[in-house]
């Protein structure tokens, strides 16, 4: 067993979610590991990782929507806002969700089902440069 760690840059366009499969697939390979678990873990408290489908990005959208109404932005209750109102929104948002995923791997690939990808989601309007940590177990 080795290991291999990297660090991947994401620049993202504000809210959404952003594929970094392909982000994946490439740390596998440069690992030059067969066979193990790739584990990635965001640096940041106001987005996150999400594996959900890559097929039809409704699906994306629906998700993206039903958040949008479960943790509104600018609720009057809210305390920390210092960088705006979208700010505490996002930081729920992401303790909602997940900062890192482990996926197996096989013969160079990720085991991922035939509909997922695991995606970057920004949970901030504006634009950011998010940091990703990514660790490979293997053989």
């Amino acid at each position: 067993m080795g290991v291999y760690q990297s660090e991947i840059t994401v620049n993202t366009s504000g809210k959404g979610t952003q594929e970094v499969s392909s982000l994946v697939r490439k740390s596998i390979s440069d690992s030059g590991f067969q066979f193990g678990i790739i584990s990635v873990f965001c640096h940041h408290t106001s987005c996150s990782l999400v594996l959900m489908e890559n097929a039809d990005p409704s699906a994306r959208q629906d998700l993206e929507n039903y958040m949008e109404r479960l943790v509104p932005e600018d609720l009057p209750y809210f305390v920390h806002t210092y960088e705006g109102p979208d700010d505490m929104a996002s930081h729920i948002k992401m303790a909602l969700t997940r900062s890192s995923e482990t996926i197996p791997f096989s013969n160079g690939s990720p085991n991922l089902g035939t509909w997922q990808g695991l995606f970057l989601w920004e949970h901030r309007r504006r634009p950011h440069r998010r940091r990703l940590s990514v660790t490979v177990v293997g053989e």
